[in-house]
């Protein structure tokens, strides 16, 4: 069967997506369980092949919703994976994408073609088809690169947070604890986000502010 890839004149192109959330203070990517052979009981990444007539963003975005229900999410390009073997049953070259999404009114879905969709820990991941490991570890690696110098931390969280919750976010993705005063002060000198008129109820603790981003599209911010 590994050879079957040599039948293929030329090569083939997918699309393959990285979807990330937070949630119980883990960072999680989305996976889907596969039936097909060789690959039967093993977990992928979302995604499939490109159609003649579709670019690779909208092949992106389709894969997206009809594997897993989700749309209207932060997707961004974010590498080549052409490794003549990466696929034993043709010789697939994918263009990978990342995408994050707050943990709030999920609906996951996915086809008969697949067993099921689930969240895993980053730390914790099953065994994975296909190279998606790398794939995965590539759109990991991306992610706490863009934190430092982009704002799209708030594609991760809700539309209204506390100060705690977003230092959080970005502990969790870095993987370190950050010194809270130094924190809040760099945040709030950025004029990224604004505070509401709502503060958090019950609990033993001070109520705290809940803010939001004043803008919700990519930006160039220097953060860390």
């Amino acid at each position: 069967m590994k050879q079957l890839w040599k039948n293929f004149k030329n090569a083939i192109v997918a699309v393959d997506i990285v979807i990330f959330t937070i949630e119980d203070n883990d960072l999680k990517v989305l996976l889907i369980k596969m039936k097909k052979e060789p690959f039967q009981e093993m977990w992928a990444v979302p995604g499939g092949l490109v159609g003649v007539e579709e670019s690779l963003d909208s092949s992106a975005k389709k894969h997206l919703f009809n594997k897993t229900g989700i749309k209207n999410v932060y997707l961004e390009q974010l590498y080549t994976f052409g490794e003549v073997d990466r696929d034993p049953l043709g010789r697939v070259i994918s263009t990978a994408y990342f995408a994050l999404m707050p943990n709030e009114g999920l609906s996951l879905k996915t086809t008969e073609e697949y067993e099921g969709v689930q969240w895993f820990s980053i730390k914790d991941l099953p065994k994975l088809a296909y190279d998606h490991k790398d794939i995965i570890r590539k759109a990991q690696s991306r992610l706490k690169a863009k934190l430092s110098y982009t704002n799209i931390v708030y594609s991760l969280l809700p539309n209204e947070f506390t100060l705690t919750d977003l230092q959080r976010t970005y502990e969790i993705i870095l993987g370190e604890v950050m010194d809270k005063r130094n924190f809040r002060k760099k945040i709030l000198s950025l004029n990224m986000i604004k505070k509401t008129d709502r503060q958090t109820t019950g609990g033993a603790s001070r109520p705290a502010a809940f803010y939001k981003f004043i803008k919700k599209s990519p930006q160039i911010i220097e953060i860390l």
